[in-house]
């Protein structure tokens, strides 16, 4: 067989079954749509969740998010085809491996990403309108080349987990705390560091990275950052804990203070994940570990006592 030629990628894949549709729903990436339950977070930290109007609203904002998302994995994975064959995983991707057409994926995206600010401007009050623009601004800059500039990439990426716990507050409007919005932004920047902190880890020494940045990078510099987050969003949750704001309780317990405990169980326990350099898939590290969901479990409902002031 004659070499290949220089210059040229992989082949793609073999595209998996299922046709077209199957192609685009994964690239949609269906796995990463719990992100998006963000938009309840504030909600349910003012006691406003459990009612018909708030949950119309919430799932409202949660699909439009949802098709936001979609719209940038699909420009995202269009413009990154060609580096995805050379990667060992990412060359299964349905764009990558022809399952679905270049052209089409740039369709499709970019009709989720007129539509779906288009609806939020008719359906919902005009932040979240505004929100979800700048959020896609945003994100498609980052496909295009904010993911190439060191720290900024970290701080887009970061930013998308903030905008979608605003959302909800803008959907229902309520007002936001400094410690909620700095307790979410730390936390969710210690899952983007602790993310590319794995990857990094993970494809040390092996040809095929398709984030660049990852080359930039040292691990030292990453556990770093995860580790400062970490470390803010623990203080922020404990301020909001132990601020009082004035408000008599009449509670069986002082669960806010109580959920302290479970809060900083749940950020170390994530962090096992995050030094051995394998909270690579933030969704995969949540969901399946039996522990860390039990915490979470504990911490909601301490959190939920809390609001309710039971």
């Amino acid at each position: 067989m004659p070499d290949r030629a220089p210059g040229r990628g992989r082949e793609p894949a073999p595209p998996r079954a299922g046709g077209v549709p199957a192609g685009l729903l994964r690239t949609a990436r269906p796995r990463q749509w719990v992100k998006n339950v963000l938009v309840a977070a504030a909600p349910a930290a003012a006691g406003e969740l459990f009612s018909g109007h708030v949950l119309g609203r919430l799932a409202l904002v949660f699909v439009l998010f949802t098709a936001c998302a979609a719209a940038v994995y699909l420009v995202n994975d269009a413009r990154d085809a060609e580096a995805d064959r050379a990667h060992p995983v990412k060359r299964h991707r349905p764009v990558a491996a022809g399952q679905v057409p270049v052209p089409l994926a740039y369709a499709v995206g970019g009709t989720l990403a007129v539509l779906a600010p288009a609806a939020a401007a008719r359906l919902c009050p005009p932040p979240v309108a505004v929100l979800l623009t700048a959020y896609l601004v945003m994100q498609l800059a980052y496909c295009v080349s904010l993911k190439n500039v060191l720290v900024v990439d970290l701080a887009v990426v970061t930013t998308g987990f903030l905008m979608r716990a605003i959302a909800g507050g803008f959907a229902l409007g309520i007002p936001l705390s400094r410690w909620f919005l700095i307790t979410t932004g730390f936390g969710a920047l210690f899952m983007v560091a602790a993310k590319r902190y794995s990857e990094a880890v993970q494809m040390a020494g092996k040809a095929g990275a398709t984030r660049a940045l990852l080359t930039e990078y040292t691990t030292g510099y990453l556990r770093f950052v995860w580790q400062l987050a970490a470390s803010v969003a623990v203080l922020g949750y404990c301020l909001w804990a132990l601020e009082e704001g004035g408000v008599p309780h009449a509670s069986l317990l002082p669960w806010r203070q109580l959920s302290m405990v479970a809060f900083v169980l749940a950020v170390l326990r994530y962090a096992v994940f995050a030094d051995r350099g394998t909270a690579g898939e933030p969704e995969d590290v949540v969901l399946r570990d039996r522990a860390l969901a039990l915490i979470g479990v504990v911490w909601m409902a301490m959190y939920g006592l809390a609001v309710a002031n039971w």
